[in-house]
């Protein structure tokens, strides 16, 4: 698998997301972009550091689309038969911070509903000083490890057997 490293990320576009790799058709979004898709809602919580679980700040209610609807646009290869199901998907920010998520756990768990590409928080629009776009998977357990501010682009990989 490629690392996502700086020689392998194309040009970074502050607040656009770029989704590459194995995708049908790959493309960018806008935050403004993100506006013109069904939106879902984030609840507000509490940041706390996962480690120590030291109190960061509280974060207001995401809205934003979901990540699901935007790789559906994406599309996903579907030459080999079933080879979807092996694809893994790797969230990163511009300072190479990323996270992960599994075409089951997007597609066919409760998690899907919940992970959102957020460009609005507490009812006002984000900006890029403020992070956006912003990824959240607001099902996890602890909402920390999969808070990514400034994300740039969602890497599609299907694994090989």
């Amino acid at each position: 698998m490629d690392r996502l490293d700086a020689a392998a990320v194309p040009q970074i576009i502050e607040g656009v997301v770029s989704f590459d790799g194995d995708f049908a058709r790959p493309m960018s979004f806008s935050v403004d972009d993100l506006q013109r898709y069904a939106s879902a809602q984030a609840d507000p919580f509490d940041l706390r550091c996962y480690t120590t679980n030291r109190f960061i700040r509280t974060v207001d209610a995401y809205r934003g689309a979901l990540l699901k609807d935007l790789i559906g646009l994406a599309g996903l290869r579907t030459e080999v038969p079933g080879e979807f199901k092996r694809t893994i998907f790797i969230a990163a920010a511009q300072d190479g911070y990323a996270v992960t998520f599994s075409w089951h756990e997007l597609f066919n768990t409760p998690v899907g509903e919940r992970v959102i590409v957020a460009y609005e928080c507490g009812g006002k629009p984000l900006n890029a000083e403020q992070g956006a776009p912003i990824l959240f998977s607001g099902a996890d357990i602890l909402p920390a490890p999969r808070h990514v501010k400034r994300l740039s682009r969602i890497v599609a990989r299907v694994l090989a057997l």
